[in-house]
């Protein structure tokens, strides 16, 4: 039997904050905490059920909305295909319909338990930065890379990937066992670009696979955190398979890293990562700036080289 499609709603606030209902009594899983939204009816497009659904369940308009993570869960009672955007914007007052209690709620510091076992992945990707800064120190030097790692770090910086194959072996060492300390100083996370042993050298958090070392592994590398670099649909998928915790897509735009592609563009990138149950940060001649692009196209934020370190 296919699975049930199902629209869900992270919503934000001014603040930040998304919205989470507490199921009412009388429902299956009930006082568990859910993502607003429902199902998809016959004739629907999941973005159609969405607006239908939080006008119906919480009283507010939809005025812009990107499609985001399509993850299946096998619950006792049903097998269900979830569909998650963000809301960006919505209005209206909020009058909920059919929760036992609202709250409002910030992925690093859950107020409110349990949640529905579906939901905790999602958790995981709505924890992740919209940022990820990738080091050039062969490029640039050590002290000019350290010291824009120390700017990035200050405006709030907090998910830096070390790729620096191209320094001799003693200082990329010395050059990452630094960056890491200086990260975790102040709570940022440090992954090793395709080199397991020095990640684990250096203390790192985890480390972020090339495309060809991500399509030669039968598993996931033991770290708390894993990234992968992507360039195709069949990549994406196989980071998904191996639970990576996300993945990096590009080039989008025409880089200096790539001086003979003409990139992906925004409608490619979007169809590449098309349903698939991992966040994806879109890389390649991007800024900060362009962060509402990358929304709009379902991306969970940017990944950039020189860009990361501009201010």
């Amino acid at each position: 039997m296919s699975p049930l499609p199902v629209a869900c709603a992270i919503l934000y606030d001014e603040t930040g904050r998304f919205l989470l209902g507490k199921r009412a009594s009388g429902t299956s899983y009930a006082g568990y905490w859910e993502f607003p939204g429902g199902k998809v009816e016959p004739g629907e497009t999941p973005r159609q059920a969405l607006e239908r659904e939080l006008a119906e369940e919480l009283g507010i308009e939809v005025e812009e909305a990107s499609p985001w993570l399509v993850r299946e869960h096998v619950y006792a009672h049903a097998h269900v295909r979830l569909y998650f955007f963000r809301v960006w914007r919505w209005r209206g007052t909020l009058r909920d319909h059919v929760h036992a209690e609202l709250a409002w709620q910030r992925p690093e510091a859950l107020t409110v338990a349990p949640l529905l076992p579906a939901n905790a992945p999602v958790m995981a990707a709505l924890a992740l930065p919209n940022e990820y800064a990738i080091t050039h120190a062969w490029e640039i030097g050590i002290p000019a890379q350290l010291s824009a790692l120390d700017h990035a770090l200050s405006r709030g910086v907090r998910l830096v990937q070390v790729r620096e194959a191209g320094l001799p072996e003693l200082a990329r060492e010395a050059f990452a066992a630094e960056a890491v300390a200086r990260c975790q100083a102040v709570g940022a996370r440090v992954l090793i670009n395709g080199d397991a042993q020095l990640a684990r050298a250096v203390g790192a958090d985890g480390v972020h696979l090339p495309a060809r070392q991500l399509m030669a592994l039968e598993r996931r590398p033991p770290f708390p955190w894993v990234g992968a670099s992507c360039h195709e649909r069949a990549e994406l998928k196989r980071a998904a398979a191996l639970g990576c915790d996300f993945a990096v897509l590009g080039p989008v735009m025409r880089t200096a890293s790539h001086p003979g592609c003409e990139g992906l563009g925004w409608e490619r990138f979007a169809s590449l990562i098309e349903n698939l149950p991992l966040p994806v940060y879109a890389l390649g001649g991007l800024t900060r700036k362009d962060l509402p692009l990358a929304y709009a196209h379902g991306a969970t934020g940017i990944a950039a080289i020189r860009g990361a370190w501009a201010d």
